[in-house]
């Protein structure tokens, strides 16, 4: 992908299959202009259609639900559910606003709570900021990148246009872009003494994971954050971007302690409890489409062993 983008020139997404992209790219464009109370009433509304029109993803954030929150109930996690859709509704309009969102009004919006502990930590070398996947993560960055330079590791994305337009906004955001995979250009970062902000918290099955529990769930977990801070000789500063009534609290914890550790289970225990206590405040924002609780230990799907017994489907 990353090849295939640099292959291809700004005149060449002139063409007509690349049309629909722009249109919807301009759209967002545009409703960047719109007051901010607009946009996320926009959002809510994205959110409440696809909450109704994929009952694929809506089943998976059913599920997850049911298996982090088993002791409420029913009505409580519909609950959550729709409101999670909601946020993800919310999160399409973030995005358009950390490519081209106002600065101004954007820091105004923005609230800093513990911005010591990267500040302080970063005194000493590099820094890996360790964020999760929360609906507001995307425009996360772009608020940070206001209050300090940053690298950012990314996931390319699978249309290439909106890969190559957004390749050229984060050259404009951030110090550097890193492509998830390129574990050198990272360390490269981390030698040179930048913060590198890294979200770890997504199941890419067994390869390169341990089990460790994510509300007391058994879920695949991947290490790369041990193996990253060891061979960066970087200290890891857990971040977090939540979305508030009237705009963003950028939430910085105190860098971990003794990390990383001679267990990659304690590591990622750790990690996976930092993020958990997060998602316990803001339980809709938290990525729940996701199958973040799709492998076991003994193998299998663990979606396909509980959709049985789950109250999901009738939802």
């Amino acid at each position: 992908m990353k090849l295939y983008v640099e292959r291809i020139s700004g005149k060449q997404f002139m063409h007509p299959r690349f049309w629909p992209t722009w249109l919807g790219l301009g759209c967002l464009w545009l409703v960047t202009k719109l007051p901010w109370a607009v946009q996320m009433w926009l959002g809510k509304m994205i959110g409440l259609s696809m909450f109704h029109a994929l009952p694929r993803r809506r089943l998976i954030s059913c599920i997850n639900l049911e298996l982090a929150f088993p002791n409420t109930t029913v009505d409580e996690r519909y609950q959550i559910n729709r409101d999670h859709f909601i946020s993800l509704g919310k999160g399409v309009f973030e995005a358009a606003l950390s490519w081209w969102g106002n600065a101004e009004k954007l820091t105004q919006r923005t609230t800093l709570e513990g911005l010591e502990h990267v500040l302080t930590a970063h005194e000493r070398g590099g820094v890996v900021l360790l964020s999760a996947h929360f609906t507001s993560l995307e425009l996360g960055g772009r608020l940070l990148a206001q209050q300090l330079p940053l690298h950012v590791v990314y996931r390319p994305h699978q249309n290439p246009l909106i890969e190559w337009r957004t390749a050229r906004l984060r050259s404009k955001r951030y110090g550097k872009a890193i492509p998830r995979d390129d574990i050198r250009a990272m360390l490269r970062s981390l030698h040179q003494g930048h913060v590198v902000w890294y979200a770890q918290d997504q199941n890419f099955g067994h390869k390169n994971s341990v089990f460790a529990p994510f509300f007391g769930i058994p879920a695949a977990t991947n290490t790369a954050t041990s193996r990253i801070s060891k061979l960066g000789h970087a200290q890891v500063v857990p971040f977090f971007t939540l979305r508030t009534e009237t705009g963003y609290l950028l939430r910085f914890l105190p860098a971990l302690e003794n990390f990383p550790s001679d267990s990659m289970l304690a590591d990622t225990t750790l990690i996976n409890h930092i993020i958990e206590q997060q998602v316990r405040e803001f339980p809709a924002q938290y990525l729940w489409t996701h199958r973040r609780f799709k492998d076991r230990p003994e193998g299998g799907n663990r979606y396909d062993a509980y959709i049985k017994e789950s109250s999901c489907k009738s939802q």
